[in-house]
């Protein structure tokens, strides 16, 4: 059952003037500011947890928060409820602004009740929602609370659908970010997943549906809450949270990076931002960064960063399905998304996660007006009996559904291999990219040259004398006729083979074209995609 221990506020004396009770109002805002008790703060602190407000204030530019139902009680009675009404009812919300535009926020206050839901608190959540729906901007959730409030049953349940409905509804609609800084567990921890992102801090932040002793007790695995839920293992193993970072302080300081790289709404397109960094710079050391042999792996984030201003980039779930990458950076100062295969992990194949990973990552640049650039370095599917059983097909198909329904600008470009239907997937010119270019290393194929040979010859090799010196001369005429550089752009299946280090320039003046690009979508209530 929750703490019900931190004190309540008191009424003030009662006063008839009016600086009298304006008096009254700012000791009551005081104390509200305050929090329940020094007792609680400190208690707080000890766990290396920020207070509501301290994270409000470091996540908003200084002095711009506003909040909205500071005084606000729960009206429950039972279990000692009605003898503790603290103001707020353990949320702080309200709005401010990020580099200078609005943002909406909520934050659990641990200190009271636990940071639990009741009926008060949900409605101050909901209101707050709203209000970020209406006025369309981005809304960050803080998150550190104890879940349903016990004590109020089911009107607390209640609560939490209320959230979910307005996630559901806002999704798309606004950009969404949940910021795990203490415990959320059972439903609770639906609602950051129902969210465009979840950032968490190590030690501090867990997600769970059912904790250690339920899993003890129904399985028998022991095992702590971290190892559970923490931060490492949804970075990681899960894929639940998007970031994680050792600390509160950088957690919301990077909040504040991604919120600049997105717009306000759907409506609107990410914020520009100045650059130094020259539209026409030539990456000559791209030359050197991918080698022309498709066996030998690269790091693909090098790559990335010759092509993007100034080399910085926010990478999405950087530690979850490493053999693809996703990125919102920008380039020549407008904001763009990659998408890139990674040959140093899995040679760069897609398999269930990384079609998973790169799927959403493409919604939800469409869904907020931001192009989207693909490298592609994709050897094909990974195979394997736990791939089919788990459904590669399904999930391979999430990232086609993506590409195919997605109207922003988009841009591919060929490195080096791209074999297969995981060519196809990776935005391929026949699935509605814009534009394609490709590499004088590419090599688009059904399948690799000695797959290709092994099956097209085989009758000539099984019967020639020397059946490897045939299967050699088979793979060099098939890589000769049909995997040369220039054979898909002969047939139009590229717009350009270009230079690796105009790579930069050619994207930019691409993208610049795109940007009054109108597509429109077939009239429907929403589409069916892949689950």
């Amino acid at each position: 059952m929750t703490d019900l221990s931190q004190p309540t506020e008191t009424a003030a004396p009662n006063v008839t003037d009016a600086r009298g009770r304006t008096a009254e109002l700012h000791a009551i805002r005081a104390r509200v500011s305050a929090g329940p008790s020094e007792r609680a703060t400190e208690a707080q602190h000890a766990k290396g947890k920020l207070t509501a407000r301290e994270r409000i204030e470091l996540l908003l530019d200084e002095g711009s928060f506003r909040e909205v139902e500071p005084l606000r009680r729960h009206r429950a009675t039972g279990f000692g409820l009605e003898a503790k009404r603290p103001y707020t009812d353990g949320v702080v919300t309200g709005w401010g602004t990020v580099h200078g535009r609005t943002v909406f926020v909520y934050a659990h206050d641990f200190r009271i009740f636990g940071g639990a839901l009741g009926e008060a608190h949900a409605t101050k959540i909901h209101k707050i929602m709203d209000m970020a729906i209406a006025a369309g901007a981005p809304l960050v959730s803080l998150n550190d609370g104890a879940g349903a409030r016990i004590q109020e049953g089911v009107s607390a349940l209640a609560g939490y659908g209320g959230i979910f409905q307005r996630n559901t509804r806002a999704s798309g609609v606004i950009p969404q970010i949940s910021v795990m800084l203490g415990p959320c567990a059972g439903g609770a921890a639906y609602s950051p997943a129902l969210t465009d992102f979840v950032f968490m801090v190590r030690d501090t932040s867990q997600m769970f549906i059912t904790g250690p002793d339920v899993v003890k007790a129904v399985t028998g695995e022991d095992i702590t809450q971290n190892g559970l839920g923490g931060a490492d293992v949804h970075a990681g193993t899960s894929g639940v949270s998007h970031f994680a970072y050792d600390d509160e302080e950088t957690c919301l300081e990077e909040v504040r990076y991604l919120l600049s790289l997105l717009p306000q709404n759907n409506r609107e397109n990410p914020p520009p931002a100045a650059t130094e960094d020259p539209a026409d710079r030539r990456a000559e050391a791209l030359l050197d960064l991918v080698p022309a042999d498709g066996n030998r792996p690269y790091d693909m984030r090098k790559v990335i960063e010759e092509l993007v201003d100034d080399g910085e980039y926010l990478e999405v779930h950087e530690r979850w399905a490493e053999n693809i990458i996703c990125a919102l950076t920008r380039m020549d100062g407008q904001v763009v998304g990659i998408v890139a295969n990674q040959p140093q992990t899995l040679a760069g194949v897609l398999d269930i996660h990384s079609s998973e990973k790169a799927a959403r990552f493409v919604q939800m640049c469409d869904a907020f007006n931001i192009p989207i650039v693909t490298l592609l370095d994709v050897p094909g599917f990974l195979p394997g009996v736990d791939q089919e059983h788990g459904g590669i097909i399904r999930h391979g198909a999430k990232l086609l559904y993506a590409y195919c329904n997605a109207t922003v600008p988009r841009v591919s470009v060929v490195l080096r291999k791209a074999y297969g239907g995981a060519y196809i997937v990776m935005d391929s010119q026949s699935i509605g990219a814009d534009l394609t270019y490709a590499w004088p290393t590419n090599e688009i194929a059904v399948m690799g040259a000695e797959g290709a040979a092994g099956v097209i010859f085989r009758r000539q090799i099984a019967a020639a004398d020397d059946p490897e010196a045939m299967r050699a001369r088979m793979v060099k005429e098939y890589k000769a006729e049909l995997m040369h550089p220039y054979y898909a752009a002969e047939r139009g299946l590229v717009d350009d083979v270009i230079d690796p280090a105009e790579t930069r320039e050619v994207l930019i003046r691409s993208l610049a074209m795109l940007r009054t690009k109108h597509a429109d979508l077939p009239s429907r209530k929403h589409g069916n995609p892949p689950q």
